[in-house]
């Protein structure tokens, strides 16, 4: 049986701030701890820094409860993120972190993105240091940006595989974190298969098609001026009602297993191999402790052929 994992930045930065509580927050990763969540993924940009300190408050006296992950590699500026690969910033950035996170060692340390102007052996190089010096368990990478860099013809992830064979080179590649769920599936057609051959765990992003897929959203209903949602092109009042057959489909399910949406949509990224892990973000207990029942729904042979025949979700891109 899979496992879900707990995605600590809508807490405290990018989604809907106006709800955002430190104290409940607090709460959420309490409850999902208490519900068999493990894996809880943050990273040293979100906030920025905030969410690290959220977290490690959160699991002052559960640290042994928790595997713990988060990133480097990205700085936020006023108007602006850029990367810094730069070995001497990766060890800084490392440290800070595990002040923040009051650890002695990070178990999953990810690069967010390579910086063009280093060469990511280097980062990498600086990153695997950290392994040996017991400040950090095991290295991960996060895809580059879906659309970023593509040529004709190229395949979604390339860039990022072509990443991952530069930096198995240096030092071995435990896990890569990509957007994966019913209605971003593209990660299928080769990372996965990647990651699966060489025995690389994949943490599955934004597994709720960020929170479209819940079903609890409405077409039309806005968001807060700084919530990316604001500006993604598939959260236009026209694509959001253009995307419902996809929700109608996962309910349709839902109701047959005494379900919710969510749930068949985390089930369904769990079906796509034992390395997959689907990291959902929430700050509510009551999303986290669902998310977490989702690892008990089994889909049937069915139930995916269902899924895989619903429409492929729309964009302004398309």
């Amino acid at each position: 049986m899979g496992a879900v994992g707990l995605g600590c930045m809508p807490m405290n930065w990018a989604y809907s701030t106006s709800q955002q509580r430190g104290d409940r927050s607090v709460r959420t990763v309490h409850a999902a701890l208490d519900a068999g969540v493990q894996l809880l993924d943050t990273a040293d940009m979100y906030g920025p820094f905030t969410n690290e300190l959220l977290v490690g408050r959160a699991l002052k006296g559960r640290r042994s409860e928790a595997f713990l992950s988060t990133k480097c590699g990205l700085l936020v500026g006023d108007q602006h993120i850029v990367a810094n690969g730069r070995p001497g910033y990766v060890r800084r950035a490392c440290d800070a972190s595990l002040r923040r996170l009051q650890t002695d060692v990070i178990d999953l340390y990810q690069l967010h993105r390579a910086d063009p102007e280093v060469p990511v052996e280097e980062t990498w190089g600086a990153m695997a240091d950290l392994v040996t010096a017991g400040k950090v368990r095991a290295l991960g990478l996060c895809a580059v940006g879906a659309r970023a860099g593509r040529g004709p013809g190229a395949r979604m992830h390339d860039g990022t595989i072509r990443q991952l064979e530069r930096v198995q080179q240096v030092f071995p590649v435990s896990a890569v974190q990509a957007e994966l769920s019913v209605w971003s599936p593209q990660a299928l057609e080769d990372l996965l298969p990647w990651c699966a051959a060489r025995g690389v765990g994949v943490l599955a992003a934004m597994p709720l098609g960020n929170g479209y897929l819940t079903g609890t959203l409405k077409p039309g209903q806005g968001f807060e001026p700084d919530d990316p949602r604001a500006r993604h092109p598939r959260f236009t009042a026209e694509m959001m009602a253009a995307n419902q057959p996809v929700v109608a489909g996962l309910r349709r399910i839902a109701e047959r297993h005494g379900a919710t949406p969510a749930q068949v949509a985390l089930a369904w990224v769990l079906r796509q191999g034992r390395h997959v892990v689907p990291v959902p973000g929430t700050k509510r207990e009551r999303w986290a402790v669902e998310n977490a029942e989702a690892a008990r729904l089994t889909l049937t042979e069915g139930d995916l052929a269902e899924i895989a025949g619903l429409p492929p979700a729309r964009g302004s891109w398309d």
